[in-house]
């Protein structure tokens, strides 16, 4: 389980680009698929099985033998419970498993259901209703493949008062909320320069809304919480999830078709766009939260395994319609587990984090990912679409909880090349994960390590979970993110490490001094496993749409190795390009093109403290920007240098320039 270099990865990772799937590899078993099958037929071209359950026993029969694969047909493969993939399932003494369309296919793998059999409910308001499954419930509904909106109105912090259970409707205009038939569907959601939180109300009394707990009590402590953001002026709140709420519109609508489900009675109202006609829309409702889940033990792991050619649509997480809600930290983690030692009144004293609130630094959770991968080597994604999916559509390596085998981390050689992400509720990818074992691992064999993520196109992601990067890879030892163009997302568009330095060795100082941080948590003497990245030739535009905070390039903590190059980034409006938050260490910036009306460097070197070097050791050179501003501080004193850059005011790029311009984004064929 070596390290390969950054230049080797390169070789490799064009090699696959341009070579067959399996060129050289033994003769294949082929066994086919196809939604008009039948199972108990014998998965020939001519009679194809009609499941993707029996073609997984077909290949566990088969591929200790040779290598296999499992050809789809077009159409349609509706899945009522998760597709897991074991060790079984993939590559045995060498031979790979490939599932891959056939010929001129496009098989979709779909966890929805069509919806259909619509009857004029509200004609006034000109809302539909149809039947489905009793109890069933979503976070999302696609019509005609767009994210229809759940309804909202846009509410404002000077309008309520919070308490220690929730908030207190004060503006007279509000009081009509107090009338909502069924308060317990109803959610509040808020976002502040980084976060996006989400927590259920559990009832109404008069005019103050009770939040369900833990949510409420998790979400009104730490760092930029509901209650008391830390930028006001940047922050949102919204009131969402009540059909009284249909038809009135704020900028939390994205879409003209609303929605809302009762799932006690079964019943899925729909309010189409003024001239749209229900009876002629493509309306699936996903009744999965899980597609596709890779995953072995640490023992025996899953290897040799590769999906080319599909398409993975229609989930839903339901997570935050949960009583732990969404108390979101950062880019998909969150605190759902309960501290002993939160203080009653912590809502008002812990606004920006305290001692109790830093004992749950290593207790976060992660957004469970469409499709996962964990315990598992060799594992390629290629030319795959992954659409409409209400998370983050692909999780590698991510922590135990974010996995549906129960088995977390362990990924080694997992590949992602020319893909396509697009409407995505979370983020495209996050690979890695963010507690103590993702770091500092007592078992060597769970650490993530060379992952490739290049020549892949993500837009249009973090639509619901507005906190997500479009890529995050956290604690890797070894991933190359080469060649993507990576656009139309709320955060950041590639976000590199994790921890603030808070797990570094040493520690961080600055958590140590003003926080505490460490009265409840170790001081790790040893380096995190992060290391060895390379963020190069990709092309980033259109990102940080609705938050300050963050980059278009983002790193955190020290990543040795590691090189931040020949990036193109741009129609970011003001907002910061290159970011090399807390803890950043050891980290090159070279040859990127960046345009922004903000900072195009920013390093977050703990303000007045920057002498402490908890930020240090990072050098910017030989790139080109249009802005003049830089934050931070860059002092040869600490290693940060800022050195031989280029600035081209007018954007009258030199041919230089223009090449990496032209070369950056995907190198070949996407789907």
């Amino acid at each position: 389980m070596t390290t390969r270099s950054p230049l080797s990865r390169l070789i490799l990772v064009a090699a696959l680009l341009l070579s067959p799937m399996g060129a050289g590899a033994a003769e294949r078993v082929t066994i086919h698929v196809a939604p008009t099958g039948d199972d108990a037929g014998p998965g020939t071209a001519a009679r194809p099985f009609r499941t993707l359950e029996r073609a997984q026993a077909a290949v566990r029969d088969a591929n200790r033998q040779g290598d296999v694969t499992v050809e789809l047909a077009h159409g349609t493969y509706g899945l009522d419970k998760p597709l897991v993939f074991r060790a079984a399932d993939g590559g045995q003494g060498g031979h790979k498993v490939v599932w891959q369309a056939g010929k001129g296919a496009a098989p979709l793998i779909s966890g929805g259901i069509q919806v259909t059999g619509w009857t004029l409910f509200d004609a006034d308001k000109g809302i539909y209703v149809a039947d489905v499954p009793k109890g069933l419930d979503s976070r999302q509904l696609w019509i005609d493949g767009v994210a229809a909106d759940r309804p909202a109105i846009e509410i404002y912090h000077h309008d309520i008062q919070f308490t220690p259970r929730g908030f207190i409707l004060k503006k007279p205009e509000l009081a009509w909320v107090a009338d909502i038939r069924d308060p317990a569907r109803l959610e509040i959601e808020a976002t502040g320069i980084f976060t996006d939180r989400y927590s259920p109300v559990a009832r109404i009394e008069g005019r103050e809304v009770i939040l369900q707990q833990p949510a409420w009590d998790n979400n009104s402590w730490g760092y930029d919480t509901l209650n008391k953001p830390f930028m006001p002026e940047h922050s949102r709140l919204f009131l969402v999830n009540a059909p009284e709420f249909f038809g009135k519109r704020s900028e939390w609508h994205r879409n003209q078709n609303q929605w809302y489900i009762d799932p006690a009675a079964g019943k899925l109202y729909v309010k189409p766009w003024q001239d749209g006609d229900i009876n002629r829309m493509a309306v699936i409702l996903p009744r999965l939260e899980v597609l596709v889940a890779i995953g072995g033990t640490v023992e025996s792991p899953v290897r040799d395994l590769a999906f080319q050619g599909l398409r993975f649509s229609h989930t839903s997480w339901m997570g935050p319609s949960r009583p732990t809600g969404y108390a979101n930290q950062q880019s998909g983690a969150f605190l759902k587990e309960v501290s002993p030692l939160r203080p009653a009144n912590a809502y008002e004293t812990c606004d920006w984090g305290c001692p109790e609130f830093e004992s749950m630094r290593q207790k976060w959770d992660q957004i469970p990912g469409a499709v996962q991968v964990s315990a598992a080597a060799q594992v390629i994604f290629r030319g795959n679409i992954f659409s409409q999916l209400g998370q983050v559509a692909l999780g590698i390596g991510n922590d135990a909880n974010a996995h549906l085998t129960g088995v977390g981390l362990a990924t080694d050689g997992v590949q992602v090349l020319g893909n396509r992400f697009a409407v995505i509720a979370g983020g495209a990818i996050m690979a890695g994960g963010v507690r103590q074992d993702a770091h500092h691992p007592a078992d060597p064999r769970l650490i993530n390590r060379d992952l490739t993520i290049a020549d892949n196109v993500v837009v249009d992601v973090a639509k619901d979970y507005k906190d997500n990067a479009a890529v995050l890879a956290t604690y890797i030892d070894g991933a190359a993110i080469l060649h993507n163009d990576i656009a139309d997302a709320n955060y950041d568009g590639i976000a590199i490490g994790w921890g603030w330095g808070y797990n570094d060795a040493g520690g961080n100082r600055n958590y140590a001094e003003n926080q505490k941080g460490y009265l409840h948590n170790p001081v790790f003497q040893g380096p995190t496993v992060l290391r060895n990245m390379a963020v190069e030739g990709n092309r980033i535009h259109g990102v940080k749409k609705w938050f300050f905070d963050g980059g278009a390039i983002y790193n955190l903590s020290a990543n040795p190795g590691t090189v931040i190059r020949n990036n193109h980034i741009f129609d970011i409006a003001d907002r910061i390009a290159i970011y090399l938050d807390e803890g950043s260490k050891h980290i090159r910036v070279e040859g990127n093109v960046v345009e922004t009306d903000g900072y195009w460097l920013n390093a977050n070197t703990v303000g007045k403290n920057f002498a402490w070097g908890i930020t240090a050791d990072n050098r910017a050179s030989g790139n080109w920007h249009n802005s003049n501003r830089v934050g931070g501080r860059w002092l040869s004193s600490i290693g940060m240098r800022v050195e031989d850059n280029h600035l081209v005011a007018d954007r009258a790029w030199p041919a230089d320039t223009l090449t990496i311009i032209r070369q950056a984004g995907p190198r070949g064929p996407t789907p």
